[in-house]
């Protein structure tokens, strides 16, 4: 037996916590088994088969990392697909222990001893083999994103702007169908870690490789970079001197008084009046939203009146210009060249900045800067189109009065006036930016228009088999085929006594009648006129009473005469009699023809005999039968039409459920607001919301998550653009991922 020795204080605080932890562990125990007892339908079963999944999902962990480490030392993907085929779990289950072993062994990778500064091979070794792995449907699409997130986290950002050479190389691959879909939220993540974690000034290389990436990965028309709800940079704050640091700066410059007083003609007039109100009309460009203010309007139309009139009585000269236009070019050259080395030039040329210096004794030399004034100019044109234009996200009161409006063209006027007599070539770039101008205003409409995708001048291509042709040089396009399988139509058509042809019309033509020779001896093909019909109205034309002039006469039309005579020959007797009269002209002889006509008319004819009426009589039922049946075969057809038009409607229906978008159902609806429910009204104002609206909807309600729950409902009732995508790329914004995740899961 061991001897028995006093305790000391180190033993006494670990069996303090020791008994701590056997506390906190029993109170877990029945806390459980008191959340357990409410669960009527819990069996013994069901707890075992929990137990065995989960010694099974140890087992295939095990099994999976030898199998990979493996795999990957021999580059052998075989390998680890005999393993992964050994168990038989679920695809789910399996995929999920692999996706989780190749984080665990991504760790050992990661340890200090097997790191080297500068070399990335070994891991863009390893997201390959995990691409391998993705193609073989192994593991997760999403697992060489997420490996790639976790190499970035744990590597300095020397390994990480070599390791990124990798991901741009691999664009194309990223944009494939098995990667893209889920992969995108992932590499935007990854990619917005990174750029926090670079300085804009330190790394500008590197965030511009990461911002070139995104562009060349997601499509032009991807929302998460279109800013899709107006929202400006109200961080971009201007700052400038006070009255008292102006009045400093020009006390101290009083020793030259009499040289400033000769030069005083050919300058500006600055004093801190015209400073300060020039410089703070940044903070309006800023926030254009400042404008719809009444307070905030008359300050800003006065700055602009009062900076506008400096512009405009100090007019630059197009000399001066052009001379310091040929010493920029002469000091821009390229420093490489020996003329430059020989003469001494700048290496550098022009310069364009971002932001100007605010400095109050700049202000004098950069209003005399042709360059600075149009950037000025360009900023109130900017903010005019945006005051008057629609924007989907902008509150409804925020609108212009129409003094307001009246003031805006007004001042556009000056601007373009003063635009065009800025040189060098005034004319020609003010036409460059009324051309971006309508351009930005074309690319608003689109926004507002819910961002929808943009498509060839042509449109989408019909799934029909004559547009399979392609032209000379091209290969033809292969086409989805959507709806019912071919062979299901063929059958279809068959058992109803039709024929298909793969075109919608030929197939309606090709079955109007079951035999189309048949068809084409059929009277409705007979489109000959009876000679009534055809000449009824020159037959008026010559009775005296119509007082009809011998120009206005249908004998003197010639398209008319020519289907007279062919009619004639066609129907009438009268075309084979033989005549002594010589006609010359055939308006003469049509006038005969036609009276011989009206003779023989059932009308004119009350003095023919029983035999001649019975033949007319006889003649007329010929061709009431003719129309009668002409209608029955119409009949007919429009039955068949309507045939084929209501199988048009059922496959448009069948392609339109497959192109249906994603929507909201009641289980996401409830999920969502249960997770943002602290914060459901900062959402409803970010998507345009007004309170009193909010009020009007939960005012019965006092618990967040039915107010939330409630409100949710309403948007997705009422706004068109409600769709589980645009709902979390708003969530994203707003940095709510919960959300984001529930409703990827639910998708």
């Amino acid at each position: 037996m061991a001897r028995w020795r006093p305790l000391s204080a180190s033993d006494r605080e670990n069996n303090k916590n020791k008994n701590s932890r056997r506390i906190n562990i029993c109170l877990y125990f029945l806390f459980s088994c008191e959340h357990l007892a409410h669960i009527p339908c819990l069996s013994m079963k069901k707890v075992t088969q929990t137990m065995a999944k989960s010694n099974n999902f140890d087992k295939m962990r095990a099994t999976y990392l030898d199998a990979l480490k493996l795999s990957f030392n021999k580059q052998d993907v075989d390998i680890l697909i005999k393993k992964f085929n050994l168990f038989s779990a679920e695809d789910a289950d399996k995929k999920s222990a692999l996706d989780q072993v190749l984080r665990d062994y991504l760790l050992e990778l990661l340890s200090p001893s097997k790191r080297t500064a500068g070399n990335v091979t070994v891991w863009e070794q390893y997201i390959s083999f995990c691409i391998l792995a993705c193609k073989q449907s192994l593991c997760s699409p999403t697992m060489p994103v997420v490996l790639l997130g976790d190499v970035f986290d744990a590597l300095t950002l020397q390994q990480c702007e070599c390791l990124f050479a990798y991901v741009e190389e691999n664009v194309t691959m990223w944009k494939e169908e098995l990667f893209f879909t889920p992969c995108k939220n992932n590499l935007l993540r990854m990619c917005n870690d990174l750029l926090r974690r670079l300085s804009r000034s330190q790394n500008t290389v590197f965030c511009g490789r990461i911002l070139l990436f995104l562009a060349k990965f997601f499509p032009f028309s991807e929302r998460s970079g279109l800013n899709v709800v107006s929202e400006f940079n109200l961080e971009n704050i201007t700052q400038y001197g006070t009255e008292d640091e102006g009045t400093k700066e020009l006390l101290g410059e009083e020793d030259n008084d009499q040289e400033e007083a000769d030069k005083a003609d050919m300058r500006i007039t600055i004093d801190y009046n015209l400073y300060s109100k020039f410089w703070s009309l940044q903070d309006f460009f800023r926030n254009p939203n400042q404008c719809y203010d009444r307070v905030h309007w008359k300050t800003f139309s006065s700055h602009a009146n009062s900076v506008l009139s400096a512009f405009s009585s100090f007019k630059l000269d197009d000399i001066a210009d052009s001379k310091k236009l040929k010493l920029d070019v002469s000091f821009g050259r390229e420093s490489n060249s020996e003329m430059d080395v020989d003469e001494g030039s700048a290496p550098s040329g022009q310069a364009f900045f971002a932001k100007y210096l605010t400095n109050q004794k700049l202000l004098e030399l950069q209003l005399s800067d042709s360059n600075f004034r149009r950037c000025v100019l360009l900023q109130f044109l900017i903010l005019f189109q945006y005051l008057d234009s629609q924007v989907k996200f902008k509150p409804d009161t925020f609108e212009l009065k129409q003094d307001q409006l009246e003031w805006v063209k007004e001042t556009t006027e000056l601007i373009c006036r003063l635009m065009k007599e800025t040189p060098p070539d005034g004319p020609s770039f003010l036409a460059a930016v009324t051309h971006i101008l309508k351009r930005e205003e074309q690319w608003s409409n689109w926004k507002n228009e819910g961002c929808k995708e943009f498509q060839t001048p042509g449109g989408k291509r019909k799934l029909t088999e004559d547009n399979n042709e392609a032209p000379e040089g091209k290969k033809p396009i292969k086409m989805k085929r959507r709806g019912r399988p071919l062979g299901e139509l063929t059958k279809d058509s068959l058992n109803h006594g039709r024929t298909l042809m793969g075109n919608s019309e030929l197939t309606k033509l090709w079955n109007v009648c079951p035999d189309n020779l048949e068809a084409c001896r059929g009277r409705d093909r007979d489109f000959l006129p009876s000679l009534d019909t055809y000449f009824e109205e020159a037959i008026e034309q010559t009775d005296p009473s119509a007082m009809v002039e011998d120009s206005y006469k249908k004998t003197n039309d010639g398209n008319f005469g020519w289907r007279a005579l062919r009619l004639l020959a066609r129907r009438s007797p009268h075309f084979f009699t033989l005549s002594s009269n010589n006609i010359t002209k055939l308006p003469e002889y049509l006038e005969t023809m036609i009276k011989k006509i009206a003779k023989d008319r059932p009308s004119a004819g009350a003095g023919m005999t029983q035999e001649e009426k019975q033949e007319v009589l006889e003649g007329q039922a010929e061709e009431n039968g003719a129309e009668n049946d002409q209608e029955e075969d119409e009949l007919l057809k429009e039955e068949e039409s309507k045939d084929d038009e209501s199988k048009d409607e059922e496959s448009k229906d069948d392609e339109a459920e497959d192109k249906r978008p994603l929507t909201f159902n009641e289980e996401m609806l409830d999920a969502l607001a249960t997770c943002v429910a602290p914060v459901w009204l900062k959402i409803a104002v970010k998507l345009g919301y007004k309170k009193e609206e909010l009020s009007d909807i939960t005012a019965e309600d006092t618990d967040d998550a039915t107010k939330a729950r409630k409100w949710l409902q309403f948007y997705v009732e009422t706004d068109e653009d409600a769709s589980p995508e645009n709902f979390a790329y708003t969530l994203e914004g707003m940095g709510l991922t919960e959300a984001v995740t529930i409703i990827n899961e639910m998708v």
